[in-house]
């Protein structure tokens, strides 16, 4: 029995494409977002796809895109709140590592490894000039040393739902400080906060 095919909007259509195409690419990276295992998710013909995108290059163009609007936004929010709620910096090195754990670390990781650049003026902008502002010698730092502390932090939060335990294996750690990512969570907020000179 053959499966008739629904006539979505090109709208919805590009949506659940870019959709599956992500999920594809978290899962198994690059070469694992083929128009073939996307139409059979989406309940599209290969044809299908490609009119809707030009070819499979078309298509992972249009998912760098979209992931990258994805993850920017989703940052965005989690900035948002935590600036709202007064800037603790635990707070901001736990929010920030929830959201990765949803599956935008691998999310992210992937979209780099397939060459997506955030083009714009830095994800992270408002949380350096945030946590500068707080610093007890900051007309004395130059900003720059407080973007190098929150990127070294960004880069270590978003690889940790891929690479967390094995890393901290290969350092030595056994036991829960091995296995759960709490521990060095909570080492992140402590000598951030003391590289930055914060309470």
């Amino acid at each position: 029995m053959t499966s008739s095919r629904v006539r979505r909007p090109a709208g919805e259509a590009r949506r659940l494409i870019l959709d599956a195409a992500e999920r594809l690419l978290a899962d198994g990276g690059v070469a694992a977002v083929q128009v073939r295992a996307i139409a059979t998710r989406v309940g599209m013909t290969d044809a299908g796809i490609n009119h809707h995108f030009g070819s499979r290059d078309g298509l992972l163009e249009a998912l760098l895109r979209h992931g990258g609007r994805k993850i920017r936004t989703g940052l965005a929010e989690v900035l948002d709140t935590w600036l709202d709620r007064g800037a603790d910096l635990g707070e901001l090195v736990d929010a920030l590592a929830a959201f990765y754990r949803r599956g935008y670390g691998e999310l992210a990781v992937a979209l780099h490894a397939a060459g997506w650049r955030d083009q714009g003026s830095g994800m992270l902008a408002p949380v350096v000039d945030a946590l500068h502002a707080l610093r007890a010698d900051a007309a004395d730092t130059p900003v720059e040393d407080t973007r190098l502390a929150v990127a070294a932090l960004h880069q270590a939060l978003v690889t940790e739902p891929l690479y967390g335990a094995t890393f901290r294996r290969s350092a030595g750690l056994t036991g829960p400080e091995g296995e759960a990512s709490g521990p060095q969570l909570r080492w992140w907020a402590t000598h951030l906060s003391r590289s930055l000179g914060l309470p």
